[in-house]
């Protein structure tokens, strides 16, 4: 049997670090994929303002991937991010609106964009250390569930991933629980 090919988002922190670890471990073909998000911007000013895809994180998840014996890429998708996030917040704002800038990152750069690209290069899933379930329903159905983490559940954040999204996503650490020692448990 052809082992499944994933693509893991890995934003340079711990839950997507041990996200491509975990399906390592099960046996996928893991590829660890940063999204470049930010604007044409000076690397002081990048560092300075941080975030959750700066170049330190970029670093950061190109040394997991190495240690995890994976290949690691960084893909551009500043356009997305710029339409769909940037110029959507600014809109809604103006519209005295108070927009939520991660949840359309997520539907539409995260998961609509990095799933095509990543079906593009023949991947059959991609994975993030995102906290929460996706439960096949019997009608052929999938939803989206609370993580068995109640703590770091974050389906406020995901609510609004299609069909399509749901059925070719993979988040791995919805059941672990970090103990105060720093080891992971299964809960």
């Amino acid at each position: 049997m052809e082992k499944k090919k994933v693509v893991v988002g890995m934003s340079g922190g711990v839950d997507s670090s041990v996200a491509a670890w975990l399906l390592k471990e099960k046996g996928y073909d893991v590829i660890g994929v940063t999204m470049q998000i930010w604007q044409e911007e000076d690397n002081l000013v990048q560092e300075e303002n941080g975030g959750c895809c700066g170049l330190s994180a970029v670093e950061d998840a190109r040394q997991v991937a190495w240690k995890l014996g994976i290949p690691y890429y960084v893909m551009n998708f500043r356009k997305e991010f710029k339409e769909n996030v940037m110029d959507y917040f600014v809109e809604e704002y103006l519209q005295g609106r108070t927009p939520n800038p991660c949840i359309a990152c997520n539907r539409f750069v995260k998961w609509e964009s990095l799933l095509k690209r990543s079906m593009d290069i023949g991947a059959d899933y991609i994975a993030t250390g995102h906290y929460a379930r996706i439960e096949l329903l019997p009608n052929g159905r999938y939803a989206l569930r609370k993580s068995a983490t109640a703590a770091k559940d974050q389906t406020y954040a995901l609510y609004n991933l299609t069909q399509d999204q749901l059925a070719k996503t993979l988040m791995p650490v919805e059941s672990l629980r970090r103990m105060k020692s720093g080891k992971w448990r299964q809960i």
